[in-house]
């Protein structure tokens, strides 16, 4: 129950509107709801998007199934939408099997519902912020970025597969590019693109690497830290495949 059912149902009874008995039939279902999430290790943070901007979201890695559902169904008894990431494929389908009304992206490991979130193809190729993915091994975090930019409103678009092995096709996408606002680029390999976007179009940019790459990649240190020392002025960077800090930085920095 949020605040302002809870207030006004206070306020009924005060005003003689409601009896306490019936007030206390409203509120028993969500008081053993908070209960079963408590039992569970949870204790959302409904208070997080009027002070922070922005409303909690469930990180799924290491979550069991049961605490998934409690967490998505606190969030929506609360009036708030729900974003689940890092979700496997298991934990995905338990949660659109158990919560109907949302939606499961496999591949950006993502579960939505109360907010519009489209990341079937084909998909957007402009917008105000643009997630630039260097190549399709990356596309898992660069659709965790798209998905979870989405869920916090942005307009949002994906260039796919354009890294520097090929920096032509880099260069096909210049004119969305260069309308943007914002780059988000997802590397991993030796995590070069951030430093090649920045110096061609000049806009800030957000560098996520990730842990695709051989051997020597260190599953995206080599990546993080190409970023970390890149000559290009103007580039942040995440840690490594955290798609969805990505997002919420972009949300902060554009909304």
């Amino acid at each position: 129950m949020d605040h302002k059912t809870l207030r006004q149902l206070l306020n009924d009874v005060a005003s003689g509107a409601l009896a306490p008995e019936q007030a206390l039939e409203r509120i028993a279902p969500d008081q053993l709801a908070l209960g079963r999430r408590l039992a569970c290790g949870l204790h959302l943070d409904l208070d997080r998007a009027p002070r922070t901007g922005q409303s909690e979201v469930v990180f799924g890695q290491g979550k069991s199934p049961e605490q998934l559902v409690l967490a998505v169904g606190g969030l929506l008894e609360a009036g708030q939408p729900a974003l689940v990431t890092r979700l496997d494929s298991a934990r995905g389908e338990y949660l659109a099997k158990h919560v109907p009304e949302g939606v499961y992206w496999p591949t950006a490991g993502l579960f939505t519902v109360g907010r519009p979130v489209d990341l079937s193809e084909p998909w957007p190729s402009a917008g105000q912020a643009m997630v630039i993915a260097a190549g399709a091994s990356d596309l898992p975090v660069a659709l965790e970025v798209l998905g979870c930019a989405m869920f916090f409103g942005l307009d949002c678009g994906l260039a796919s597969d354009v890294g520097v092995a090929g920096l032509h096709r880099l260069l096909q996408r210049g004119e969305s590019l260069a309308k943007a606002r914002l780059h988000i680029v997802v590397a991993g390999m030796e995590g070069a693109l951030p430093s090649v976007v920045a110096g061609l179009y000049g806009k800030p940019v957000i560098g996520v690497p990730t842990s695709v790459g051989y051997g020597t990649g260190l599953g995206g240190i080599a990546a993080l830290l190409s970023m970390l020392n890149a000559c290009a002025p103007g580039i942040a960077v995440v840690n490594i495949d955290n798609g969805y800090g990505a997002a919420a930085m972009a949300a902060k920095l554009l909304g």
